[in-house]
C-alpha cells in the first residue's frame, strides 16, 4: 500500500482520467483533483455537436463518471478551486485563498484557453467563445433567437457550430484567413469535400479573409466587417480562432515550456515529480517522431493511463497512435495519424457516395488516414500506424487492395 500523495490540477478529460486510471492500476494513495469549474468532470466534444441541437443532449449524459464515483473511489474533488502557485521545493500547490496541498506527484492537466481577436466590438454581449459547459449553455440559448451566426474560424469547432446552426434553422457564415477549411488538420482533398458539403447545406464560407470589426447596436451584435471591406449582418458571433495551452502556472514554477509544457516520453516535465497530460502537454509523438501538442480526447485518455501507470510503479513510454474525429451534418470524419508534411495523397472510394478515405504519405510512408463515413478504414489505419506498417501509394491506390486485410496482417491490436 502506497502513501504517496497525488494532486491533479485540472478536472477535464485528462485530469479526471488520471484519477480513474490510478485507481484502476491499484494505486491506493490519496488523490486530489482540483478544477476551476464548479461542474463535476464532463465530456467536452458534445458541446459543439449534440448539445447544440434543437433537442439538446441531456447534461447528465455529459458526465465522465457518475456522481458517487469519486467518493466511492476515495478521490477528493476540489471544484471551483484555482491553483495559484506551485512550490517545487516544498512540493505544495497553493490555492486561491491560501490553502496549500502537499504532493509527492503533481499532474498538470490545465488544458487550454480560447484565443480571441483584439478587434473593435469583440466585447459585445453576443460575441462568444466555446470551451466549457457554461459557454455551450450561452450559445445554445442564443441560437434559439438568432437569425445569422458568424463563426470566425473554419476549424473543427467553427464548422461544427455552423452545422449545428444550420440544423436549428440559423443561417451560418464562416470566415477564416486560411485558404481552405480545416487547413491545419486535413489534406486538401478532404478539406475541399467538407467545404462543398457546407455550401450545399447553405453555409456561407468566406475564406482567405478575416474580421476587422464586429458591428453593434445598443450593445448587441448587428454584423461584421471583413479585411476586404465587406460588411454583412449577423446577430451572433462565435470566436473559434483556436486555443493557447494553459502554461502560466507551469512557467511561473520554472518548468520548461515550448508549445505547451515540455515533457519526455514518459510525460514527465523538467521536474520529475511533475507530469503534464492532455491539451497542455508538448510531448514526443511516437508515430511522426516529432514533438506535438494534441487537442483530442484520445491524447487526454492515453496520456492519463501512461502517467497513472508510471505513478503506480508500472512505467512504460507513451506510444499511442493519435486519432481525432468530427461530426458535421451527415459526415463523420475520422483521422488517424498526423498530416503535417504530407506530400502525397491517395484517394480510396468515391466522394460522390459520401464514403471515402484519403491516405496521406510523407516521403513514401503512410502518415495519416482521413476517412469519411468509413469507420472500418479508420480502425485499419490505427492498426497500421501502431505497427509501423505502410502499404505503398501504388498499393493503396489499387481499388482491389484490401486495406483491412493488410492491417490485420500487421498484427497490431487497437485499444
Amino acid at each position: 500500500m502506497t502513501t504517496d500523495r497525488v494532486v491533479v490540477i485540472g478536472a477535464g478529460q485528462a485530469g479526471a482520467g488520471v484519477a480513474a486510471a490510478l485507481r484502476e492500476q491499484g494505486f491506493t494513495g490519496p488523490v486530489t483533483v482540483v478544477g476551476r469549474e464548479s461542474h463535476a468532470p464532463y465530456e467536452r466534444p458534445p458541446l459543439s455537436k449534440a448539445y447544440l441541437a434543437a433537442a439538446p443532449l441531456d447534461e447528465q449524459h455529459l458526465a465522465l463518471r457518475t456522481g458517487s464515483w469519486y467518493a466511492d473511489h476515495d478521490v477528493a474533488l476540489r471544484l471551483g478551486a484555482h491553483a495559484e502557485e506551485i512550490d517545487r521545493g516544498a512540493r505544495t500547490v497553493r490555492l486561491a485563498g491560501g490553502e496549500r496541498l502537499d504532493y509527492d506527484h503533481l499532474v498538470l492537466a490545465t488544458g487550454t484557453r480560447p484565443r480571441t481577436l483584439p478587434i473593435v466590438g469583440a466585447d459585445l454581449d453576443d460575441v462568444l467563445v466555446l470551451r466549457g459547459l457554461d459557454d455551450a449553455r450561452a450559445l445554445r440559448d442564443r441560437l434559439d433567437t438568432a437569425r445569422t451566426v458568424l463563426t470566425v474560424g473554419a476549424g473543427f469547432i467553427g464548422l461544427e457550430v455552423a452545422a449545428a446552426a444550420h440544423k436549428r434553422g440559423v443561417h451560418p457564415v464562416v470566415v477564416d484567413v486560411a485558404g481552405r477549411v480545416m487547413e491545419r488538420a486535413v489534406t486538401p482533398t478532404t478539406s475541399s469535400f467538407v467545404a462543398d458539403a457546407h455550401r450545399a447545406w447553405g453555409t456561407e464560407l468566406l475564406l482567405g479573409t478575416g474580421i476587422t470589426e464586429v458591428l453593434g447596436h445598443r450593445g448587441r451584435v448587428s454584423g461584421a466587417v471583413t479585411t476586404t471591406g465587406v460588411e454583412f449582418g449577423a446577430d451572433l458571433v462565435v470566436m473559434a480562432v483556436g486555443v493557447a495551452p494553459e502554461v502560466r502556472l507551469a512557467e511561473a514554477a520554472g518548468l520548461d515550456i515550448g508549445d505547451g509544457v515540455m515533457v519526455d516520453e514518459y510525460l514527465r516535465t523538467s521536474d520529475p515529480a511533475i507530469s503534464a497530460v492532455g491539451d497542455c502537454a508538448w510531448f514526443p509523438e511516437p508515430v511522426s517522431g516529432r514533438r506535438a501538442r494534441l487537442e483530442s480526447v484520445q491524447a487526454a485518455a492515453d496520456h492519463s493511463r501512461c502517467v497513472a501507470a508510471r505513478i503506480a510503479g508500472n512505467p512504460e513510454p507513451y506510444t499511442a497512435v493519435p486519432w481525432f474525429w468530427t461530426h458535421q451534418g451527415d459526415l463523420k470524419l475520422q483521422i488517424a495519424g498526423l498530416g503535417t508534411g504530407v506530400d502525397t495523397e491517395v484517394l480510396r472510394g468515391d466522394p460522390s457516395t459520401r464514403r471515402f478515405a484519403v491516405l496521406g504519405y510523407r516521403e513514401g510512408t503512410l502518415a495519416t488516414v482521413e476517412s469519411i463515413n468509413r469507420p472500418a478504414d479508420h480502425v485499419a489505419a490505427r492498426r497500421l500506424l501502431a505497427a509501423g506498417a505502410s502499404p505503398s501509394p501504388d498499393q493503396a491506390g489499387d481499388p482491389a487492395f484490401d486495406l483491412k486485410s493488410f492491417a490485420a496482417a500487421a498484427s497490431a491490436p487497437v485499444s
